[in-house]
């Protein structure tokens, strides 16, 4: 018997190939299944690496594409095998909505490193091949267990940020240990990197932000930074070599790793969190002077995002925004393509 009746339309923007602008559109959410909820998306904030995926920029991008990957709303319905969820909890959804649950690194909490591969969002195939449509759209549904809950304490605009930019920086400071009496260099003070700045600030680390002008100075001081220098001006680097236990790059173009890495101290590490389009290059002397490091993070698990919420809205940690329309997007992107945005937008899905 045919239950396709019973699939859940909603509004939602998409794009039909990669040059196209957005439209708005209908798609189909399925029917709940036990173990799921369905979700009213209030906002959804928009990150870089949407922007890569709509505009193809790694290949791999299949059409028609709904985006996003930072979205905040209310419950409306849960599966009848519910537990953690009721109607009318005020919840978020991140990056990945499915995972195999068995593997050793999803039992640890680590499910965006499941083997079998985890389910993303978007521009994904879930486990019964459907592809997965994101979170610029009006409802969505996901499995229970990979629904976190947004304390009272956050805004549901103002949360929507921390469910990609937040635990994007929050993870890697949890696995680098950061904390008092370490030095922790930020690159980049855009979407990731004010709330990165935000994040070691209260976990008590001593806080330098490295950008390209001093033009963002007095908003990084008042974020929690330490200090400041400008990645322009030559002296800085004669200034800061050997000073810092990790630097953390949240910029999504290329760098000059050798220069950064001779800011760090023995057994620091250079923590890569934006993407580029192109790879990086490097001397492996810049690492064998001191035994330095070069990784990357990808994100958090549930786990780890539900502890990363609960903290900021202990700390008072909260990304600046600024909330569009659904009819903004195409522009939005253009201005977070030339930095004109301060410091994520978040779109307000009932203009759709």
């Amino acid at each position: 018997m045919c239950n396709h009746h019973k699939n859940i339309l909603t509004r939602a923007l998409s794009v039909p190939n990669a040059k196209a602008p957005f439209e708005q559109t209908t798609i189909e959410r399925r029917e709940l299944k036990p173990d799921d909820v369905l979700i009213d998306i209030k906002y959804c904030g928009i990150c870089h690496s949407d922007i890569h995926l709509v505009h193809n920029d790694f290949g791999g991008s299949s059409y028609p594409m709904v985006p996003g990957h930072e979205i905040a709303g209310v419950v409306t319905a849960v599966g009848t095998k519910v537990t953690k969820f009721a109607v009318g909890d005020r919840v978020g959804v991140g990056c990945f909505v499915d995972s195999c649950g068995e593997c050793k690194y999803c039992l640890r909490g680590d499910e965006q490193f499941c083997t079998k591969g985890v389910v993303v969002v978007f521009n994904s195939l879930d486990y019964d091949e459907n592809p997965t449509f994101g979170g610029y759209s009006q409802k969505i549904v996901v499995k229970e267990n990979f629904v976190v809950r947004i304390p009272e304490a956050l805004e549901l605009d103002v949360a929507s940020p921390l469910l990609c930019a937040g635990i994007t920086t929050y993870s890697p400071m949890k696995h680098w240990n950061v904390g008092p009496g370490m030095k922790v260099a930020i690159l980049g003070m855009g979407g990731l990197g004010h709330l990165a700045v935000q994040f070691a600030h209260a976990m008590g680390a001593e806080v330098t932000v490295l950008s390209q002008t001093m033009n963002k100075k007095d908003e990084a001081i008042g974020f929690g930074a330490d200090h400041y220098f400008a990645t322009s001006d030559p002296a800085t680097f004669t200034e800061l070599a050997g000073q810092f236990d990790i630097i953390l790059n949240t910029v999504s173009s290329n760098i000059d790793v050798d220069a950064y890495l001779s800011l760090l101290s023995v057994d620091g590490t250079l923590v890569n969190l934006g993407l580029a389009n192109k790879p990086d290059q490097y001397n492996v002397f810049s690492l064998f002077a001191g035994r330095r490091s070069i990784s990357a993070s990808n994100v958090g698990g549930i786990r780890e995002t539900q502890e990363m919420l609960d903290f900021s809205a202990q700390h008072g940690i909260a990304p600046k925004i600024e909330v569009i329309l659904a009819d903004q997007v195409d522009e939005a992107y253009e201005r977070v393509l030339s930095s004109d945005v301060r410091y994520r937008f978040v779109i307000d899905m009932s203009t759709l």
